[in-house]
C-alpha cells in the first residue's frame, strides 16, 4: 500500500495546494466540493452530495462480500489571515487552512484511489465521508442526518479519522489512544443585568461589573474544587464586555466561556455547577442574570478495540519507531465524536510539522504561522486505506495488506 501511495504523491500534493490556495469556511464549500468530485472522477464510486451542506459521500463496493467501514475527512478552513511566505498561500483574505483539513481531504482522495485499485479483492465496502463544517456548524451531525452512516446499505463495522498536527508530534509519527482522545466543547454564555448610573455614585446604581468579575473568578475556583483532577474540566472565559466609558456604570455585563470536559459525567456536572455558581452570585448582588449552557461537540472517544487495531495497523505500515500512544486526552474538540457515539471508531494523529522545524516550538494548528508538510500525504493516504482494508479483512478472516 505504501508503494502505491508514493506513486500518488504528485497529484495529492497538487490537490492539497489547490485547496490551500482557495479555502472555504463553514458548511457551504462549493469550490472545495467541486475539486473533490473532480479528483474522484473515474473511480468506481457511488457518489452523492449533501442537501444542507457541500458534502461528498462516496461508496466503494468491494468485489468480495464483507462488512463496511467509514473513512472521514473534514474539508473546511478557518477565519484566519495567513501570514505570507508560502508559494501556495491562501488567496482568500481572512481564510486559511490553519488546521490541516486540506491535507485530510487530499489524503482521503488518495485512500479512495488506493482502495479502488484493489476493488476486486476488497472484502467489503468503504464509505468515504468528505465533511464540511467541522470547525463550526456541526457538519458531521448534518451528514448523519442525511444518511452517511447508512450509505453502504448495511451497518458500519468501524469508522476512522486522521488529523494532522503542525506541532507537538514529530514529522511522520502517528499517535492515538484508547478511550477519550478529544474533549467535549460547550459554551457558557452569561449576562448580568443591573441598573446603570454615574460612576461617582455607585450606591445609586446596581453595578453588574463587580458581580460578573466575581463570577469569572468563582468559576475558576469551582473547576479546581468541584471536579476530580483525574476527570478534569477546563473553563476559559474568552470574551468579557461591559460599559463604554470610565465614569458610567453600565446596565449590563456580558461574558462567555468555552467549557471542555472528558466524560459525560463531568460534562453534565459542569453544566449544573456553572449555572448554579453564576445564579448564586447574581442573587448575592441583587442582580438579574441570564445564563445559558450551550452544548457543542461531545467527547471524541476511541473504542478500545478499534484503537488497538489502529495501533497495530500503524506499526505494521510505518514501523514501530513511528508510533506513540497519546498519554492523555487533548482538550481540543472535534465533531467526529458524534460518529463515535454510533459506530465503533478510532481517531488518530499524524505529525506533519516540516522536518526542518522543531515540533515542540513550532506554531500549532489554528495559528496563522502554522505550517504543514504535504510530504506526509502518501503515508496518510496509505494509513487510511490500510485501516479500511485490514478491518474488512479481519471481519472475513482474509489476510490484510
Amino acid at each position: 500500500m505504501k508503494e502505491s501511495a508514493e506513486a500518488l504523491r504528485g497529484e495529492l500534493v497538487a490537490l492539497r495546494r489547490s485547496l490551500h490556495r482557495e479555502p472555504e469556511l463553514g458548511l457551504e464549500l462549493p469550490l472545495t466540493q467541486s475539486k473533490v468530485l473532480a479528483a474522484l472522477e473515474g473511480l468506481p464510486l457511488e457518489l452523492a452530495t449533501g442537501k444542507r451542506l457541500s458534502s461528498v459521500v462516496g461508496v466503494l463496493r468491494g468485489g468480495r462480500p464483507g462488512g463496511a467501514v467509514l473513512l472521514r475527512a473534514d474539508m473546511d478552513a478557518l477565519p484566519v489571515q495567513e501570514n505570507p511566505g508560502l508559494e501556495y498561500a491562501s488567496a482568500v483574505p481572512g481564510a486559511m487552512h490553519a488546521c490541516g483539513h486540506d491535507l485530510h481531504t487530499a489524503a482521503l482522495v488518495g485512500a479512495a484511489k488506493l482502495l479502488a485499485e484493489r476493488r476486486d479483492e476488497l472484502p467489503g465496502d468503504v464509505v468515504f465521508m468528505f465533511q464540511p463544517g467541522e470547525e463550526r456548524g456541526g457538519g458531521a451531525q448534518l451528514m448523519i442526518d442525511e444518511g452517511v452512516l447508512e450509505a453502504a446499505g448495511k451497518p458500519l463495522d468501524a469508522a476512522y479519522a486522521l488529523h494532522v498536527g503542525a506541532a507537538l508530534l514529530p514529522h511522520g509519527w502517528v499517535a492515538t489512544r484508547p478511550g477519550p482522545i478529544m474533549a467535549a466543547s460547550d459554551t457558557l454564555a452569561v449576562v448580568f443585568r443591573g441598573r446603570g448610573g454615574h460612576g461617582s455614585m455607585p450606591h445609586t446604581a446596581l453595578d453588574p461589573i463587580p458581580a460578573a468579575c466575581e463570577a469569572v473568578t468563582a468559576l475558576q475556583a469551582m473547576v479546581t474544587r468541584r471536579f476530580d483532577a483525574f476527570d478534569p474540566v477546563v473553563l476559559t472565559v474568552g470574551s468579557f464586555h461591559a460599559g463604554t466609558v470610565e465614569n458610567v456604570i453600565p446596565d449590563d455585563a456580558v461574558f462567555s466561556a468555552t467549557v471542555r470536559s472528558f466524560s459525560p459525567q463531568a460534562r453534565e456536572s459542569v453544566r449544573q455547577e456553572s449555572v448554579r455558581v453564576v445564579r448564586g452570585i447574581a442573587a448575592a448582588h441583587g442582580l438579574e442574570v441570564e445564563v445559558e449552557f450551550r452544548e457543542g461537540y461531545p467527547v471524541t472517544v476511541n473504542d478500545h478495540a478499534e484503537a488497538a487495531f489502529a495501533e497495530r495497523t500503524a506499526r505494521q505500515l510505518l514501523g514501530d519507531d513511528r508510533y506513540v500512544e497519546v498519554p492523555h486526552a487533548i482538550a481540543g474538540s472535534e465533531d467526529f465524536g458524534v460518529v463515535g457515539e454510533q459506530v465503533p471508531s478510532a481517531y488518530l494523529m499524524l505529525g506533519a510539522c516540516p522536518p526542518e522545524l522543531d515540533p515542540f516550538t513550532s506554531a500549532y494548528n489554528h495559528s496563522p504561522e502554522a505550517r504543514f508538510d504535504d510530504a506526509v500525504l502518501p503515508d496518510a493516504a496509505a494509513l487510511l486505506a490500510s485501516l479500511a482494508w485490514n478491518r474488512l479483512a479481519a471481519q472475513t478472516g482474509s489476510s490484510g495488506t
